[in-house]
Order: structure tokens, then sequence, then C-alpha cells
């Protein structure tokens, strides 16, 4: 026994010396900023291994109030949190403090709020916003509304100045306090300018010039690391309390000296605590070992996140045995074959994903890892994952008030430089006209002769000239106002002044918000003349924004067709990208499919929509010049009229099609995961029939109400087209549609429905058919499901592919030959409108009009 506990104190001091020697390489990096403030303390406070000095009297500190230096309170009680939240500092007005900052760049700023009970004043029931220069950190936060006895805060600003502001505004005639504050210089390497954004897959440049809070920090399978531990000053959390099925997931660790970190990573990304521990698949009592493992975190819909993923293979003992996916939401982020990347065993490596909040529900963030279907070992893991909320337009991370807005001296101060400077421009123009008129006059004195009604004096334009696509000059005013009408005089619709699309969405309120997606926010707007629309705002920092900008307006220019939702104009001013569409009062397909509460549709209604959405994509492909594909079918790109008539809509990722010498476009892989035609995305080679199969996704989302990709549930049920095909082919498809559909469709009209979901998604495209052939056989089963004679059934049932009586079929074995080219003439040759919906039979309104509808 004394032999085994020496073997064990021996190992504990190894461990131990090991243990020192990983803080003290840790400990390499200092901080040239390292402000450790104890508000409202009379002295010093250890806290975590560090030492936090009063904020009065500090030498590098100001901290100017409107009134006073506030008042402050403090306790000795020793039942409270910790000795950080013994004292506090109150403000009954703005205060700020003034940091002296020696090395511009990315810092912490870490904030400590704790109610002191006793105080003079109910801190309960203060309401705290804080600011920098120019970022909004809290806004109106009060912890009688909060869920919690104290909170901390960790934030990530870029210091571009000497000196760091940070403003406390008491409101609601209430006070605002503090118990501590941090400001810590950041290396450079630990976070991003660039990610990688999903859905539409693309990368993001510019997130230096963004604040960030941190929302999750976690240690998988590993203890809570305190700042103790981390050079840092980082609290990294265990994931326990975040796995959607707690039993999923084993904990493994090694020593953390084992830990070898690449030249291109350096320890202050992560502490090697966080490399040295992590989960791996455990036994979640499900029948498929296939399955993922999946961390669900509650998060703001109304933000985008950045999340950072840390890998480390420590649970492998040889090379490439290790394969497997990581999912961010609906979206696969990465397939990941750890050794290989890394080049060994035990070697950490991370990625960076810009993401919102889930689609299908849009109050959490989803994160999971599952085995790769072809790899050897059925396995996965994951070491750390860090998910941090990034500001938005407003340059806030909690609300939609910019600093100007909730800084009223700020902003009395600069209306009245406003002021100073427009009347200083005023007098200058004036005396300008003045000058000019002079000259006009001597000229027309000196000319009696000349000829009268020249060109009027043209002004400035009120709101600017566009500074998206067109440039001012500065020579001739009415050479300006002529690059002001650019873009409309090229009959791309309606140019909106941005003052009328603020006035149409009042000035963008958030109860208007109708969605947020990859080019930006939606709003619901009305126009002067009662006219509802969708006002689509994109964000001016994505470069892809700009791309997609362009792209729709000059594809939705050039198309009008009844199933495809209408583009009435743009604003492109004040480096706005802002797209204005008729509005669907019915929103996306997605939203009466799942995630909301909204009525279920009827196989019938389904039906319809099913065929809007294909008649779009038929004209689309068959309708222009030259054929275009959509190249991101998707249910929340099928929109919903208030007649439920269904339009196709989001064109920012279309591409012109090969032209008639060519089989397909060679282009980079675009599109949401889940959608994506897999030979499209092996080869890189765009055809129509890429869109044919995103549209195969859909009909099966249509049919089961679930999303294409959910990384939830078990490895073979993830995707949707696998699985669905998978009861397709057993002729079962009942056992997997909606539940509220069970009994209520007519068997023949199922069967032909899968059928046609089965040929679009066919493994390559050549066997695939085209729209035309799809949209005859959903036609088909519409009136398959319409028919009641027990003989149009049976006779059905016997082969779903017959047809009626007097109509020449083109089965869907045959989808090479289009529909056209069956009938003799094919009758007129139609309009662009499909107008031929009210006087021909709904169902095979297409063999009249065989051209693009």
């Amino acid at each position: 026994m004394k032999l085994v506990e020496a073997s064990f104190s021996i190992v504990l001091v190894i461990l131990l010396v090991e243990f020192i020697g990983w803080n003290g390489s840790l400990a390499a990096f200092t901080p040239p900023d390292n402000y450790l403030i104890a508000c409202g303390s009379t002295k010093d406070v250890t806290f975590q291994g560090r030492t936090f000095v009063p904020d009065s009297g500090h030498p590098s500190l100001t901290l100017k109030t409107g009134t006073s230096s506030g008042s402050s309170v403090a306790t000795s009680n020793s039942s409270f949190p910790s000795p950080i939240y013994q004292s506090a500092r109150i403000f009954s007005s703005v205060a700020t403090y003034n940091f002296d900052i020696q090395q511009q760049g990315r810092h912490w700023i870490r904030l400590y709020f704790y109610p002191i009970p006793g105080s003079a004043q109910n801190l309960t029931a203060a309401s705290i916003t804080v600011v920098t220069k120019d970022f909004v950190l809290l806004h109106n936060f009060a912890f009688k509304n909060y869920n919690g006895t104290f909170m901390f805060k960790e934030y990530a600003v870029n210091v571009t100045s000497d000196t760091l502001t940070l403003s406390f505004i008491p409101s609601n005639n209430s006070v605002a306090f503090v118990n501590a504050i941090e400001v810590v210089s950041i290396p450079d390497v630990v976070l991003p300018d660039q990610a990688w954004t999903l859905n539409p897959s693309t990368s993001v440049d510019g997130l230096s010039d963004l604040a960030y809070e941190t929302v999750y920090r976690l240690n998988m399978g590993g203890p809570l690391i305190t700042s103790e531990n981390d050079t840092l000053g980082r609290v990294w959390e265990n994931d326990a309390e975040y796995r959607h099925v707690n039993n999923s997931a084993v904990d493994v660790s090694t020593n953390p000296a084992s830990i070898r970190y690449p030249a291109a990573l350096k320890p202050e990304t992560a502490p090697n605590m966080v490399y040295a521990t992590a989960v791996a698949m455990g036994d979640p009592s499900v029948t498929n070992a296939n399955f993922n493992m999946t961390w669900v975190l509650p998060v703001n819909p109304n933000f985008r996140y950045l999340v950072r993923v840390h890998f480390c293979d420590i649970i492998s003992r040889a090379l490439n045995t290790l394969v497997f996916n990581l999912y961010v939401n609906d979206d696969l982020a990465q397939g990941l074959d750890l050794s290989t990347i890394t080049g060994g065993l035990g070697v950490p490596y991370y990625r960076d994903f810009v993401s919102n909040s889930s689609t299908e529900s849009p109050d959490t963030l989803m994160v999971s890892v599952g085995p790769d279907t072809a790899a050897d070992i059925t396995n996965a893991t994951v070491n750390g994952l860090e998910i941090l909320k990034i500001s938005n337009d407003v340059k806030s991370l909690d609300g939609v008030s910019s600093v100007e807005s909730l800084t009223p001296q700020s902003h009395s101060k600069s209306h009245k430089v406003g002021i100073i400077i427009g009347s200083t421009a005023g007098a200058i123009a004036a005396f300008a006209i003045l000058g000019l008129c002079f000259i006009c006059m001597r000229a027309g004195k000196k000319d009696p002769h000349q000829q009268q009604g020249g060109h009027s004096w043209l002004p400035l334009p009120l709101y600017g000239i566009s500074q998206t696509i067109t440039k001012m000059s500065t020579t001739s005013q009415k050479s300006a106002s002529a690059s002001c009408i650019s873009l409309a005089s090229t009959n791309l619709g309606r140019f909106f002044p941005f003052q009328e699309i603020m006035d149409s969405t009042n000035k963008f309120d958030e109860t208007l918000l109708l969605g947020v997606g990859g080019f930006g926010r939606v709003y619901k707007g009305t126009l002067e003349d009662g006219t509802n629309v969708a006002v689509k705002r994109g964000n001016p920092r994505s470069e892809q924004g700009l791309a997609e900008f362009r792209t729709e307006i000059e594809m939705l220019s050039k198309l009008r067709h009844r199933h495809l939702v209408s583009l009435i104009g743009y604003c492109d001013e004040r480096s706005e990208m802002i797209l204005v569409y008729e509005y669907m009062a019915n929103g996306p397909l997605r939203s009466h499919l799942y995630g909301t509460n909204l009525p279920s549709l009827s196989w019938k209604q389904r039906l319809e929509i099913c065929i809007g959405a294909a008649r779009g994509l038929h004209y689309l492909h068959t309708g222009a010049t030259q054929s275009i594909i959509h190249r991101d079918v998707k249910t929340t790109n099928i929109l919903l009229d208030e007649s439920f008539v269904a339009k196709v809509a989001d064109f920012g990722l279309s591409k012109t099609g090969p032209s008639l010498d060519q089989t397909h476009v060679s282009t980079a892989v675009k599109g949401s995961f889940g959608y994506l035609d897999p030979e499209y995305f092996r080869r890189q080679q765009l055809t129509e029939k890429s869109d044919v199969y995103s549209f195969g996704v859909v009909l099966m989302e249509v049919l089961c109400t679930r999303p294409a990709l959910n990384p939830v549930l078990p490895r073979d049920q993830v995707n949707i087209a696998e699985w669905a095909m998978t009861w397709q082919k057993k002729g079962m498809l009942d056992q997997i549609m909606d539940q509220n559909l069970v009994g209520k469709v007519n068997p023949a009209s199922l069967k032909k429905f899968g059928e046609t979901a089965e040929k679009c998604l066919a493994e390559y495209g050549v066997e695939r058919p085209s729209m035309g052939d799809v949209l005859w056989n959903l036609e088909y089963a519409l009136q398959l499901e319409e028919t009641s004679s027990a003989a149009a059934l049976n006779e059905a049932e016997d082969n779903s592919t017959n047809h009626i009586p007097g109509i020449p079929l083109t089965p869907l074995e045959q989808f090479d030959n289009s529909v056209s080219m069956m009938i003799d003439g094919g009758g007129n040759s139609g309009t662009d409108d499909d107008g031929e919906d009210a006087t021909t039979s709904a169902v095979f309104s297409q063999l009249v009009n065989p051209r693009g509808r």
C-alpha cells in the first residue's frame, strides 16, 4: 500500500512539474496594456491569482462624470461570489473611464457586475448602458430581468487611438454601476480578419474592424480553466451542459506536455490544457453507431457569430484513421482528417466560421461532429469551442441603437459642429452663386445676341450620388445628374432614394423584420401609395453581398414571370445596397412546413406550390435567350403570396447557363449544403440539372416536413436526400411522410411524387429529368390526387406512369426528350407571363405552351 502511495506521489509530482512548465510556457505573452481595476474599492483585491487595484488615483486612468466621481459601496461579507464583487462604483449620470493605450490593436474589455445589497441605491433595479467611442457593449441591462446573481461580460474591441474610453450611462431615471474592469491587450494572432461563411460558402474579410462579445468558451471533456491558467485571462467552462445527448460523448485526456504546437499556431490561441482534453463518441443508445455529437447553444437570432472550433487528435493510435465531418447548424462546414491536415497526432488545429443562428430554431446555434460514412473507424472528436457575437451594422452588441443615439452630449456636440460647418458651407455657396450671377450678367451685356433659355442651374442631389456603381463628376452638375440616373436609364427598375426607403420601413423598425439571410436583413415596407413591399438591406461590409446585389438586379430586370418574385427597384445611395421586391404575404415555404405554429398545408396545396416553383425554374432554364441556373433552390427561396401562389426568389447566386456548344459552366461551388448537387460539388461543373437536384431535395422537404440537413439526428438520417431515398426504394415513403398527411393522400399521387423526387436526386446529372419533365409529372400527380373515379385510381395503382386518354405522354424515364418535342407545332408559343394559366387546363397547361412558363 505504501509502495502504491509512493508511486502515486511521484506521478503527481511529475504531473505538477509538467503543469508548472505548461503554465510557464503560457506566461510568455506580456500584454502591453494590462488594466485590472477594482471599482469603488479602497484597497488591492486578489482574484484568480491576479491583483486588481482601486480605480481612484490610478496613474494612467482618468474618470470623468457629469457631476462627481461617482459614489462607491463596499462590504466585507465573505459570502459574496468572490472578492472582486465586494465593492462597486455607482453613477447617477454619464461617467467615462479613459485608459491610456500603449499599443493600439485588439483589447479585451471585461466587466464585472453584482448588485451589492444594502447600498443607498437599489442596484438590482439599476439600468446600465456601456459604450466605447464606437461600439455599444451593453444596453439597458438590469438585474431584475436577469436570471442570475452576478454577471461577467467579455468583449474584444479594436482600439485605434491612444485612449480607450469606456462610458457608463444610467437610463430610465436610474443609476449605473460596475464592480471591476479589465482592459488587456490581445496578441494579433488570436482573432482573425478573415473567416469562412456558410450558406453560401465563401470567405468574409474585415473582421478586425468589428467588435465581439464572448458568448461561450468551452473546454470539451475537460475541467473549468480559470484566468490563472490562461495567459490571456480567459475562462473555459466544461461543455457537458450544452450536449444535446449527454451520453453521446465520452471524455478523453492526455498529458498537456505532449501537445505539440505547429509553427503557425501559438499557445495564446488556446492553452494546451484545452487541446489535452477532448470528447469522443460514446453510446447514445441509438441503433445506428454513426450518430453525431451535437452541442445546442442558446443565442440571440439578430446577430452573426464567429464560431471557432478547436481540434487535436489525442484519441488515435495511428495516422489517417480519424475521418469525420463538422456541421454548424444545418451546414456541412468541413470534412476533417486531422492527422493529414496537421501532419501528426497531438497537434492543435482550429477553424473559424461566421454563422447566423439556426434557421429551424432561431434562438439556438448548433455545432456537431460525426464520422464520415466512408471512414474505416467510426469516431469523431472536438477539443474546444468558442462562440463570439459579432457587432451589427450600427456597431452594437446589444440591440439596434448606435453610440451616437445613446450619448446625447456627443450628439449635441456633433450637431453643433454640423451647424457650424453647414453655415460656413452655405455662406461660401451663397457668395459663389452671387459671383456666378454677376459673371452671367456681365456675359449677357457683352453678347446681347446670346441665345436665351440655356441649361438651367442644377442643384446637388439631396442624398448624394450613388456610391456603389456611379460616381459624381466634379466638373459638371449636368454630368453629375446624368451619372445619378445611370442605373435607372439602363432599365434596371425604379431607383428609390434612401429617405423613401427609410420612410417606408419606419427607419428599419425591427418589428417589421421579415427575415435574415446571407445578403442581409429583409423588412416589410409600405410605399406612399400604400403598396406593401419587401425591402432587402445588404451588409455594406460584404464583398460577396455586392456581387449578389449586382447579379440580382441584372437577372431580375430581364425576367418577368408569374412564378418569379418581381424586383420593383433598388437603392444604392450612401453606400447602401437595397433591393425592393413585391411583398409575399405568406413568406417562405419552409415556415409552413416546420419550425413555426402555422397551419399544416394540405397535400393538394403542397403539390400546387411545388408545381408553381417548378414552372418558375422551368422558365429560367428555357424562357430566356440563354438559360439561367438559379443555383440556390431551397424552401426558404420559394415564397408564397396571399393566395399561396409559389414564386422563386433570391437570384444573388444565379448564373447564366451554358451556350449551345457547351455542356456545362465551370465555376466555383456556391449554394446551400444539403441542397448541393453532388456532381457539381465534385467536378465544379454547373448545369440546369444542378437546380433539378436541389428541387428534388425541396420535394422531400415538402413531403417529410424536416430540414434538408439535421445534424442532431442519427447519422443515417442527417441528410434528407439519402434518408428519404432509402425509404423510396422500398416503396415506403408513407412511413416517413408528415403525420398530418397520413390517410389523406392518394397512394397513386404519392407514388408518382416519390418517383419524380427519386429521378431528381439521381447521382449523375444525365440521369435526371429536365425541369419541364419534372413539372409534367408533378401536374400528373396533382391530377391523380384530384381524380375521384375508382377506375382511374385502380388504373393508376397498376402503373403510375399511365396517362389520361387523349393527352400525349412524355414518361419520366424518357426525360431527355423535352415536352415541346412531343407536340406538333406546339400551338402558340405563348408569352413569358404564364398568362395561359387562366384559360387553359391548370393540369396540362405546359403542353399548350411548351416554352418558358
